[in-house]
């Protein structure tokens, strides 16, 4: 199995596999202008890098701690990082067999003199100098330290102290406290020998690094947030707990600076503090002004805003979770032109505005995009999608996406060096508010595609004409949404809870929350129509239970306009409203089966109407009546029946321990004779029978349909198998009419077997094997010449996957043939399975079908087909982490998916064939004239050098090898391009 993850170190994989679960809480933020590379630190003390759609890094820190600062050198390919236990560590981007990888070369912690306090050399702010030689850390006890890089070594004739500082300003603010910490380093963008220090109290203090002595102060009266000096060097703008800004002139010779502006934006009320402030010049007008926070606390305070100010046009940018950091992007190559685009990270997601088009839309994210802006409830995979399908589909969210700015992604660092995929991948994700969201899964970015809201169907609480990115006219602060993660939804009732796609007729079947199954079909026109409901009761009359869950939802009676794209036109209620629990669809015979916790159904959306309804409710379940919404009863319930397995199991132990006890020396004499004799099975643990008296016995587990023999082994038959929660299994008869005949005569379905499991285990799945003992294929597939017609000759076998065991029955008799058990070899039991074709890596032509399986203790397996053996076991997710297993969805290639966090999945692989990983390569940015003529120290030019003589020779080395093969390359074809630093296109995957 082959996992993609990218880190600087191979043995950091065990701790990975840990860690990389808290990726989805950001914590800092860093850019580089030069390399255009985005970085994003976490909590968890992950590192990330993006560049152009594609090009990705990862990297992680061996400490267990939060990432709180990063900080790009200046026109090189390293970045340093401050941890919140006060370590620094370098990291640098190095070319290996022509592709880059994110590798730590170093880490220092600063350390103080003996008996010092630690907030002495607690770092607070970083520096990263624009000669790439030296850092200047700031810390708690006012001090800043000199740090030459990339060998980590302390100037300690350079740094400045507190004291030097203390006696070097006037003295009517030196009878104040304490200066307090460092907040802020910044370096004078006209002249890098001066750096701008700004203490906590509000003392900022112009220093001359040649001089080794402050040239100008600056007395504000505020505590201070945050520093930004102007392009011209001539003015310094700081912003203030009090919710205000200032505007220094630092131009002239005057030791002390004089305050030309202080504004608070919102007003004289209370405001929050402004955490940071940005001015950007602009070739024609007046330059932007950007800053955070400055809300008014009583009214506003709970509001998460970035206010953008250019000319006559205030807007503050509201999100819908807390602000980490953020920064503007400019043109030209040195960055040095026209304010381009505001790039903001933000705890759920991160959002890009385009600060060159009128109204400043928001550009399309092609990386890091929110899945759970509502929270995933379900997921689905459907491999190779046709061409048209994939148009269509994109067609439609094409026309979704007017909003967005027509701008390109601005952040294009790096070469995407990964081949094109080999077919068209969707990964559909349904949520909490109803929607199902497309994502195109091809290559290395989950990029998304289109979005279904089944909302409209139903009547619900939240307005539709409710427009969240527009402001009122004349608010004050003038707000305005942004961002696409909303974790609110208007009723839970609409999550989405299974989806079934038939990529070959375009039909969509999806079912919720409160028992709705919705029927939909592709269309590229609007359509305005009603949506009949179907009832569906799976109670069959049965009398002494009474619904104590939520209602089912209202369905809109009048027409309803649907926009191009998935269109409902027909809904299945089941009654009771549970949350359906299992879904399958077959468009070839126009059917959709669903089942819930007290039975199942099977509907002909053709004739729109019920074939069948079956109720597997066991009496005595009055769990099931209650919903998920009512569960407090059933946590004593649940408790009281382990306490009686527990009693059971204890008196079942001693009888048995009596009885054997005068056995037990003629059974050891027996044993070890035939022991001599016998081939050694593995040590099974006994499996203790559930009780038919358990909760949830008739909840149905899996639906499946299948052309196979069921009365006789001459004449195969449609029909349609269910498993239940109790290990039975049903199999229903079912007599199609002609396609002649198929919209005016009735399906119907006739019981023909049942299977009852010994130990009652669920049922997860169930599988049935043709002639030749291959899987029976898709609907629609043979007849799309996709895949061979199934062997109809030899004799059909039916696999029944429970938690505990795969058993294989013979058909059309139900006879067991074999069976491979799993929980009493190891204890595990299995929660996800799949059928997957495994591809050779050497043999296009050859390959095998499997069952790809996850079990309880996040282990994969992949077990062989037809023989039911064991082939490989390979640990995958964290025992602990429920969530991820039950999100685990498999692709028909030997491939998966699994939610790593409530936003991110994690991609793995189980074929040796399918693999898709990122290859990127970031070349060495050309210095520019100014850094080449200023004088480096001998060990950081002899680094820096090596560095990049390695890499292009990695680069030509790469190339050479591909030529000498004779086979064509993206580095054969790109060979001036990755030489010359120039950039090459992506294709957005």
């Amino acid at each position: 199995m082959k996992r993609f993850r990218r880190h600087g170190q191979e043995s950091h994989r065990d701790r990975i596999k840990q860690e990389l679960y808290q990726f989805n809480k950001p914590s800092a933020l860093g850019f580089s202008p030069s390399l255009q590379l985005l970085a994003i630190g976490t909590r968890s003390g992950a590192i990330k890098l993006y560049g152009a759609p594609g090009v990705e890094f990862m990297g992680l820190h061996d400490e267990n701690a939060a990432v709180t600062q990063i900080h790009f050198l200046p026109h090189l390919v390293e970045l340093v990082t401050l941890l919140d236990d006060n370590s620094l560590h370098m990291w640098t981007l190095k070319a290996h067999k022509g592709v880059s990888e994110l590798l730590e070369i170093g880490r220092f912690t600063l350390t103080g003199p003996p008996g010092a306090p630690p907030s002495v050399t607690r770092v607070t702010a970083v520096l990263a100098h624009s000669s790439g030689e030296l850092l200047l850390l700031g810390t708690e006890g006012g001090h800043v330290f000199v740090v030459e890089v990339p060998g980590f070594r302390e100037l300690e004739e350079r740094n400045i102290s507190l004291e030097i500082v203390t006696h070097s300003i006037p003295e009517e603010y030196g009878g104040r406290r304490s200066l307090e910490h460092v907040e802020s380093l910044q370096e004078n963008p006209a002249n890098p020998q001066q750096v701008l220090i700004g203490y906590g109290r509000g003392l900022m203090v112009i220093w001359d690094l040649d001089c080794q002595s402050a040239v100008k102060h600056i007395l504000a009266t505020q505590p201070l947030e945050s520093v930004w000096w102007t392009e011209d060097g001539l003015r310094v703008l700081s912003s203030h707990s009090d919710g205000s800004y200032c505007r220094w002139s630092v131009a002239g010779l005057d030791t002390q600076s004089e305050q030309e502006k202080s504004e608070v934006p919102y007003g004289h009320f209370p405001c929050k503090a402004i955490s940071k402030v940005i001015q950007l010049p602009t070739k024609q007008g007046p330059p932007f002004l950007l800053f955070s926070g400055g809300m008014p606390r009583a009214s506003y305070g709970d509001r998460h805003c970035i206010t953008v100010i250019h000319s006559k046009t205030h807007v503050a940018l509201d999100f819908t979770s807390r602000i980490i950091d953020f920064f503007v992007i400019r043109d030209g190559p040195d960055q040095a032109g026209e304010p381009s685009a505001l790039v903001v990270l933000v705890e759920e997601e991160l959002v890009v505005i385009d600060l060159q088009t009128e109204g400043w839309p928001v550009i399309q994210t092609p990386y890091l995009v929110p899945l759970h802006c509502s929270a995933i409830t379900c997921s689905h995979h459907v491999s190779a999608i046709p061409l048209k399908l994939w148009e269509r589909v994109l067609s439609a969210g094409a026309l979704q996406n007017t909003h967005y700015s027509k701008k390109p992604w601005p952040i294009t660092g790096g070469l995407n060096l990964s081949p094109d995929p080999p077919q068209r991948d969707l990964l559909l994700t349904g949520h909490e508010d109803g929607t199902v969201r497309f994502w195109d899964a091809s290559g290395v970015c989950l990029y998304p595609m289109y979005k279904l809201s089944t909302a409209g169907v139903f009547h619900t609480d939240a307005d539709p004409n409710d427009n969240m990115n527009q402001c009122t006219e004349g608010e004050w602060p003038p707000f305005r949404k942004v961002g696409c993660f909303d974790p609110y939804s208007d009723d839970p009732r609409l999550g989405i809870q299974k989806i079934h796609l038939c990529k070959y007729s375009g039909y969509l079947t999806v079912a919720g929350t409160a028992g709705q199954i919705l029927v939909l079909e592709l269309n590229d026109e609007s359509a305005e129509q009603a949506v009949e409901a179907t009832v569906a009761d799976l109670l069959q009359g049965q009398e002494g239970f009474r619904w104590k869950g939520h209602t089912r939802l209202e369905v809109r009676e009048e027409p309803v306009l649907f926009p191009p794209g998935f269109q409902p036109f027909a809904l299945v209620q089941c009654q009771p409203p549970a949350v359906v629990t299992a879904l399958t669809l077959h468009s070839e015979w126009k059917l959709v089966a669903f089942g819930t916790s007290h039975g199942f159904g099977l509907y002909d959306y053709q004739q729109k109407n019920n074939v069948l309804v079956r109720c597997t409710l066991n009496p005595s379940d009055q769990l099931a009546m209650e919903g998920p919404l009512s569960r407090v009863k059933s946590i004593k319930k649940s408790l009281r029946q382990s306490f009686r397995r527990i009693r059971r199991s204890r008196v079942s132990l001693r009888k048995h321990h009596v009885n054997n006890a005068a056995k037990l020396q003629d059974a050891n004499a027996r044993l070890e004779a035939e022991l001599a004799e016998m081939e050694l099975a593995p040590v099974q643990r006994k499996i203790e029978a559930r009780s038919s008296d358990d909760s949830f016995t008739g909840l149905v587990r899996t639906l499946y349909f299948a052309d196979t023999f069921l009365s006789d082994s001459s004449h195969n038959t449609p029909s349609l198998w269910a498993g239940t929660n109790g290990g039975s299994v049903f199999a229903y008869q079912l007599r199609l009419p002609s396609v002649e005949r198929r919209a005016e005569d009735l399906v119907t379905a006739h019981p023909a077997k049942e299977i009852q499991l010994m130990h009652r285990a669920p049922v997860v799945a169930i599988l049935v094997m043709d002639g030749h003992g291959s899987p029976l294929p898709e609907p629609l597939e043979v007849a799309h010449d996709l895949a061979r017609s199934p062997d109809m000759q030899g004799s059909h076998h039916l696999l029944v996957i429970s938690e505990e065991q795969f058993k294989v029955f013979t058909l059309p008799k139900v006879s067991a043939k074999m069976k491979l058990k799993l929980t009493a070899i190891d204890g595990s039991r299995v929660r996800r399975v799949g059928v997957a074709w495994f591809g050779s890596s050497c043999s296009e032509d050859y390959g095998e079908s499997g069952l790809t399986v996850l079990t309880n203790q996040g282990d994969l397996h992949v077990v062989s087909l037809p023989g039911v053996k064991m082939q490989v076991h390979h640990p995958c997710i964290r025992r602990e982490d429920v969530s991820g297993i039950a999100s685990c969805v498999f692709t028909k290639h030997g491939q998966g998916f699994y939610l790593i966090s409530p936003s991110e999945f994690e991609r793995f692989s189980l074929s040796a064939r399918c693999v898709v990983e990122p290859r990127s390569l970031v070349e060495v940015p050309h210095q520019t004239p100014t850094s080449l003529s200023r004088a480096q120290p001998d060990g950081a030019s002899e680094y820096r050098n090596s560095t990049r003589d390695s890499d292009e020779a990695a680069v030509l080395q790469e190339i050479q090898k591909s030529l000498e093969g004779g086979q064509p390359s993206f580095l054969e074809n790109n060979m001036k391009t990755a030489l010359t630093g120039g950039k090459a296109l992506s294709n957005g995957d």
